[in-house]
């Protein structure tokens, strides 16, 4: 086959996995063409496929993969009529007012234009299928492969200024999605009962000067430690992982920190419930209490960790690899070529 992958602007899981995809489907003898923004096509790696920067490339292209609603968009305005045209959708629309009015409205063209939409959690799929996708099922994206660490837990604690005190850790861009205004009312209330907690985040954003002035408005225990590569180092040197997010799909943060047995302490939202099962202590939303109550008790109570750290790894094995969720979508490229005759 002749398989188009076609993304929007993307610098983070997105692009990431259709990176991984790349070389999983030139080695099994097909040939790939990607379809990025400039700034995009210059991020990722994409190995051996043709990569490109106009839609129109993608004409005579077997099948069409387009990865988001933006995507998506672009795919159907430039659509061959018997190409079959896939559609994953990542993300929630979460934008208020009129922007998020016109993103809900590309959703539906979406949903009713692409011949199979596949969601990467179970509410994304429920809502494709209520804006009248034909075919819309649940294919989550790969489990990350998690980098060695090349730090140890205590001299990644010593570079932080830490000895024993309990360390927090967040890791995602700076953005409204990520909330982490909430984030740093839980750490104002573990503080009350925990006044040693250090709670950090690892990433950089718009909020950044924000969120650095209530924290040192309010003298709250909370480093923004800005951009890190060395995500596998700081999930060995961290005690909890707290996710504090409006909306996730399959947050691959919370992915690497079970993988890992860090515990999870985190929102139920999107596919977030359905993804950490039983091995998480799971708040509702802007619950800064429930968020800080959950936090308390992972630290006060040793056991219930231990046991969180034994279950989240026994959930991360049996995720599907980058191997697998490849061959399950050529089989699907497959029948859909198939079926067009």
């Amino acid at each position: 086959m002749r398989i188009g992958l076609l993304l929007a602007e993307s610098r983070g899981g997105i692009g990431q996995h259709v990176a991984s995809l790349v070389p999983r489907f030139v080695s099994a003898g097909h040939e790939v063409v990607v379809c990025a923004p400039p700034g995009t096509a210059e991020h990722f790696d994409f190995g051996d496929a043709t990569v490109v920067t106009q839609a129109p490339a993608l004409r005579g292209t077997d099948v069409v993969h387009a990865h988001g609603y933006r995507a998506g968009m672009t795919a159907l305005r430039d659509r061959a009529r018997l190409r079959p045209l896939v559609v994953t959708w990542h993300n929630a629309v979460i934008a208020p007012g009129p922007r998020g009015i016109v993103m809900r409205l590309g959703q539906r063209l979406v949903a009713k234009g692409a011949d199979l939409t596949l969601g990467a959690s179970s509410d994304l799929v429920d809502l494709a299928k209520s804006l009248g996708a034909r075919d819309a099922r649940l294919a989550p994206v790969a489990a990350p492969a998690i980098p060695e660490a090349h730090t140890s837990r205590e001299e990644v604690r010593r570079a932080l200024g830490l000895t024993d005190e309990p360390l927090v850790l967040s890791i995602g861009r700076l953005a409204p999605q990520k909330d982490y205004p909430t984030l740093l009312s839980v750490a104002a209330l573990v503080r009350e009962s925990n006044p040693d907690v250090v709670f950090a985040i690892a990433g950089d954003g718009p909020l950044r000067d924000n969120l650095q002035a209530r924290i040192d408005a309010e003298q709250l225990p909370v480093r923004l430690l800005g951009h890190r590569s060395d995500v596998a180092d700081l999930l060995g040197a961290a005690d909890i992982f707290l996710l504090t997010s409006h909306w996730e799909a399959r947050a691959l943060v919370i992915q690497e920190a079970l993988q890992v047995g860090v515990p999870a302490v985190a929102t139920a939202v999107g596919g977030v419930p359905e993804l950490v099962d039983d091995s998480a202590v799971l708040a509702f939303p802007g619950d800064a209490d429930g968020l800080a109550d959950g936090v308390r008790a992972v630290l006060a109570e040793p056991e219930t960790a231990n046991a969180m750290r034994t279950r989240g790894r026994e959930l991360a094995a049996k995720w599907p690899d980058e191997d697998a969720v490849a061959k399950n979508l050529l089989d699907i490229y497959a029948g859909l070529v198939a079926t067009r005759g």
